[in-house]
């Protein structure tokens, strides 16, 4: 892939200041204290490709508030290009709060009412480097409501119009949709658009599904999320729809690629997990995707970079928190080399 735009990456969507509990292990009606930290997926994302030496760009909204003087803060000491985030003055800054039970529960409540970033609008869109940037990501939170909805939309059209790949993180959260059923509609609709798509079994069948009877969910418990269904259905779906690769991602197992080739018929590639011991599983899915595009943008191969992308989730999965602690290059191909290598 050539190098001739301005930006690597250009990531639109949900940012946050996200508070973590610090009382690993305890109850949430027991926590005592949080850190602060930075958060959103799209965010997590593009912190994550500028440490890995892409050069990131970030679409999304804060209020003009002190939560949105924080998150600007943090990112400019990165290497992400801010200078596309807009300040919304009749809209608040998003904001998680996230309890930690490790392996396997981990309570989050979102602060998403007149967020800034779903505030969004085409012309928000049209002030960022669409058109001079090699990838366009984006989440499917973006597509929850207007007018982030339909900014998204066009920001994918003009990106793809100019010659970006468009991957987009399917980041099914269900708390953030008045049906599920709207989810998986406007999941399909955009697909046309996509390139590549990365996402869990779970975020596959809800993306494919429209009855739903078959989404059980606690809004406060994300790991109690579920959605029954076929997956391979599901991804063979997707890949009809328009996109030429899907990522799905299989936790500890790792990750497998789905290739559509010429013929329709269509490639596996098996890329194995890290053993690693679990702190926080939130922000591993962000990381994955910033290893990702970091080996996909950079030249190699689909084996390398998904080895590349599970060994991101692998690391973040071991810390605290998200944003602030996406690996660097050197920290990111130390880890790969004390396990095997690529």
């Amino acid at each position: 892939m050539t190098n001739a735009k301005k930006y690597d990456s250009l990531h639109m969507g949900r940012s946050s200041i996200d508070l973590y509990s610090n009382d690993i292990g305890a109850p949430f009606s027991d926590i005592t204290n949080f850190a602060a930290y930075v958060g959103g997926s799209p965010t997590n994302i593009s912190v994550g490709a500028g440490r890995l030496g892409l050069k990131s760009a970030l679409l999304t909204g804060l209020g003009e508030d002190p939560v949105g003087d924080f998150i600007l803060d943090f990112l400019k000491k990165e290497a992400v290009e801010t200078k596309f985030i807009v300040r919304k003055s009749d809209r608040r800054t998003s904001a998680v709060v996230l309890g930690i039970e490790p392996p396997d529960k981990f309570p989050l409540t979102f602060y998403r009412d007149n967020c800034a970033d779903i505030g969004l609008t085409i012309d928000d869109a049209l002030a960022a480097p669409l058109t001079e940037c090699r990838v366009f990501q984006f989440a499917g939170t973006n597509l929850s409501m207007e007018p982030s909805r339909s900014a998204t939309f066009f920001a994918a059209e003009q990106a793809k119009k100019a010659g970006a790949e468009i991957v987009f993180d399917i980041d099914f959260r269900p708390d953030q949709w008045h049906d599920p059923r709207a989810f998986g509609v406007m999941a399909r609709a955009i697909m046309p658009l996509v390139d590549i798509v990365i996402g869990t079994e779970d975020e596959i069948n809800a993306a494919m599904l429209a009855d739903p009877a078959q989404v059980t969910v606690s809004h406060s418990q994300v790991s109690d999320t579920k959605v029954e269904g076929d997956v391979d259905t599901g991804i063979d779906h997707i890949l009809q729809l328009g996109p030429t690769v899907l990522m799905q991602k299989l936790g500890a197992d790792g990750l497998r690629i789905h290739l559509k080739q010429d013929d329709s018929s269509v490639e596996l590639i098996d890329c194995g997990g890290f053993p690693v011991e679990v702190q926080n599983i939130l922000g591993a899915g962000d990381a994955f995707a910033a290893g990702f595009l970091a080996g996909h943008l950079t030249g190699r191969s689909w084996y390398e970079a998904g080895r590349m992308a599970t060994a991101c989730g692998a690391i973040v999965v071991t810390k605290h928190g998200c944003a602030n602690f996406m690996p660097t290059e050197a920290e990111l191909f130390e880890f790969i080399d004390s396990h095997g290598g690529l």
